[in-house]
């Protein structure tokens, strides 16, 4: 019998708030540009159209407090996002109102980007993957399971670095909901159970240097803390 050359690491995995559950990562779904004044901030048309979506791996995901500064940038931006858990598989694609059945929880995590090297590859019409999928590029908070709150359109979504508030914005502000981006996910995924989903985030990106404090809140279902470190 063939056995595996090497131990394969395990599945990331994020607590639930309150619950002894945790959650494994099975991949990482991004939502950009879906708050209108964070479209109008990067230069891009602010329009309903068709959802942009780019991927992070799984092991992405950073819990500690303590971030580490990426290599290979000189200009590491915040992008404060809810993040929605899956908790079932879809069996195919989902029609409208279907989604929403998929979820088991909602957290608040970071989209940090190395704006620079983004910059370069919009330039030269490359991926973004370089830019967006780096090593611990997607912190994320502990999840708050559906049955003990789910945010509605009115909850704040916001982020302080140094105790500023730079984010700030509410989840009707969205483009595209929940449901919506489930429902257009599922036209070219397969959606699993472990999968999240990083929803966009409003205006107001802007660098995170060594030293940084950071401090972010979904409204009534989680905050993220950490410290960028050098």
């Amino acid at each position: 019998m063939s056995r595996d050359l090497f131990r394969a690491p395990p599945a990331p995995r994020l607590a639930f708030i309150g619950r002894d559950l945790q959650f494994p990562v099975h991949r990482i779904y991004c939502v950009g540009r879906n708050f209108a004044d964070h479209a109008k901030e990067m230069g891009a048309p602010v329009e309903r159209g068709t959802p942009t979506i780019f991927m992070k791996p799984a092991d992405a995901i950073h819990r500690d407090a303590a971030l580490p500064y990426p290599p290979g940038t000189t200009d590491l931006h915040h992008e404060v996002e809810m993040v929605v858990a899956l908790g079932r598989d879809a069996g195919g694609p989902l029609s409208p109102g279907e989604g929403l059945a998929l979820v088991c929880g909602h957290g608040v995590g970071l989209d940090l980007t190395r704006r620079d090297l983004q910059a370069i590859a919009k330039d030269k019409r490359l991926p973004w993957d370089v830019a967006k999928g780096f090593d611990a590029s997607a912190p994320v908070s502990a999840l708050r399971h559906v049955d003990d709150g789910r945010p509605g359109p009115g909850a704040a979504l916001w982020l302080e670095v140094n105790g500023e508030r730079r984010q700030a914005s509410t989840l009707g502000e969205m483009i595209f909901g929940v449901d919506d981006i489930l429902v257009h996910l599922s036209q070219l995924f397969r959606l699993r159970a472990g999968d999240l989903v990083f929803m966009g985030t409003p205006a107001g990106v802007a660098a995170l240097k060594p030293g940084d404090r950071y401090r972010a809140v979904l409204e009534g279902i989680a905050e993220l803390d950490g410290r960028v470190e050098g």
